[in-house]
């Protein structure tokens, strides 16, 4: 079993556009995918270690619960605002393969000098997009790489302005 995970770990960090589909359709995978994020995010964690460690245990947290919603986002962009006719997907399937899109975070690790922090966090990040973009794609059932990226783009956007929505909101509190 842990083979298998681990081996699904490489796979997503490679790109590797067979592996998102396979997760997409395996229900028992959502569990691995939320390990993945977890994963990801302690890595994020233990390479700003020199930023202070007091939101360590946090984060993880945070991310369980921004991966929880950013898949609806995803949903909700991808299905109902930009879907087509073979476009089909639930929340389960972009939970598995976004999750797995987190996979190339765990380099975020190495980033325990302030030069290697920026280089395997930016590094990381437009991994992690383009892992998403192939994610997205597989989940929602799309012919093009560019739609999904205007998807994630776009679900981006709106939740962006939610967060900024709510900080201002909570500002004052």
């Amino acid at each position: 079993m842990i083979s298998i995970f681990l081996n699904r770990i490489f796979r997503a960090i490679k790109i590797d556009i067979e592996l998102y589909e396979e997760v997409e359709k395996d229900k028992s995978a959502t569990l691995q995918a939320g390990i993945v994020v977890v994963l990801s995010s302690l890595a994020a964690g233990v390479g700003a270690l020199q930023l202070g460690a007091s939101n360590f245990l946090l984060a993880p947290i945070l991310s369980l619960l921004s991966w929880y919603v950013w898949a609806y986002v995803i949903y909700f962009v991808g299905v109902k605002l930009f879907g087509g006719p073979k476009t089909k997907s639930n929340h389960g399937e972009l939970l598995r393969t976004i999750g797995f899109s987190s996979a190339p975070g765990l380099i975020r690790v190495l980033g325990v000098t302030p030069d290697l922090m920026t280089v395997t966090f930016i590094g990381s990040a437009f991994w992690m997009l383009a892992c998403m973009v192939v994610a997205v794609k597989s989940a929602l059932d799309y012919e093009s790489l560019w739609k999904a990226f205007g998807v994630v783009v776009v679900a981006w956007l709106i939740q962006a302005f939610f967060l900024l929505l709510v900080i201002t909101l909570f500002r004052g509190i």
